[in-house]
């Protein structure tokens, strides 16, 4: 019986010897990178507060908005708000050198049939505080839709963090 119960040890510790080797090899991974596409910089969840230009009525305040690539490495992201705003969805030309962005007659997707522009837009690095006093990018742009021409909305708010005190 003595004999049985070493050479169960014995052969578990050779199992667990053996699978720590077999573990540690990194072949194939030496290389790997995560790649990512231009705009990743500009990327986001956004707060957004919706306000009519002409008459500085806020229209909606804390919509989320999102920003993210196209992934055809094209100098192009999309601007969504998931149809909880404005109904906006579609995709603006950015500069990476100063984190603008624009378009003009782009198609919106969530409203077949009506275009958008997007003038103005900028991201600001670090130039916005949340409620719970984290420093984070702020968001503005100017649109105007096509179903409404001369009607200029100002869409302005700041990066969401994800914690629990800043959700609205």
């Amino acid at each position: 019986m003595k004999k049985i119960k070493l050479n169960i040890v014995h052969i578990f510790f050779l199992t667990l010897f053996t699978t720590l080797i077999v573990s540690c090899d990194e072949d194939g991974y030496d290389d790997y990178g995560m790649e990512t596409t231009p705009s990743v910089a500009m990327n986001g969840e956004w707060w957004i507060d919706i306000i009519d230009e002409a008459s500085g009525d806020v229209l909606a305040q804390h919509v989320l908005h999102k920003t993210y690539d196209t992934n055809a490495g094209d100098g192009r992201m999309f601007i969504d708000d998931n149809q909880n705003g404005y109904w906006i969805k579609g995709t603006v030309a950015v500069d990476l050198n100063n984190f603008t962005f624009s378009t003009t007659d782009e198609e919106n997707l969530v409203d077949p049939g009506s275009t958008f522009n997007v003038t103005d837009g900028k991201i600001l690095k670090g130039a916005s505080v949340t409620e719970s006093g984290v420093v984070v990018d702020s968001i503005y742009f100017k649109g105007e839709f096509s179903y409404d021409p001369g009607t200029i909305i100002i869409f302005a708010g700041h990066k969401r963090t994800g914690f629990l005190e800043d959700e609205y």
